[in-house]
């Protein structure tokens, strides 16, 4: 009876400690939420951040013409960059922004002209990290907050016209 007891004790114990495994809370977080906005009905106001907490600066993808207020919305089907910024709302505009877009073929520094198809299906988001599938440009942007900055990595298809362009906007 005693043995039959400390097996059922042990393996609840080893059944406590499986269980007990650390939870990485932060992988529930979609920074996608709240960004379907639009000037008629808005359903968050918010842009997704891709930041650490406190950390000096945000980083977002850029669905918006810059000033437009909305810098996401989740019914575009373009990117124009990834945006450094400062923004705490729509209503209020941005000040010392700047846009970095990966590219391939000639430069193009219009955001127009340089924004691409992506979908988002081939979108990730989460507060620590970004990655995106630009079409156009057959590029995979990723990005990773740091607290002061920012680290990238493009994948560009094997080319001799792949660029990075550093939009400031406005003339700088």
């Amino acid at each position: 009876m005693k043995k039959y007891l400390l097996f059922i004790t042990t393996s609840l114990l080893s059944l406590t400690t499986i269980a007990a495994q650390e939870n990485n809370y932060v992988d529930y977080v979609t920074p996608l939420v709240g960004t379907q906005s639009k000037h008629s009905l808005s359903t968050g106001n918010t842009y997704p951040a891709i930041a650490r907490p406190w950390g000096m600066n945000f980083w977002t993808p850029q669905t918006g013409k810059m000033g437009d207020g909305w810098t996401y919305t989740y019914d575009a089907d373009k990117i124009r960059g990834l945006k450094q910024t400062h923004q705490p709302s729509p209503w209020i505009n941005d000040y010392g922004q700047f846009s970095i877009m990966p590219v391939t073929g000639k430069p193009i520094f219009d955001e127009e002209e340089r924004a691409s198809w992506f979908s988002h299906k081939s979108e990730q988001a989460k507060p620590y990290y970004y990655s995106v599938y630009l079409a156009d440009h057959d590029v995979i942007a990723e990005l990773a907050p740091t607290s002061r900055a920012a680290m990238f990595r493009f994948t560009f298809p094997q080319n001799d016209n792949s660029y990075v362009v550093i939009d400031a906007f406005d003339k700088g």
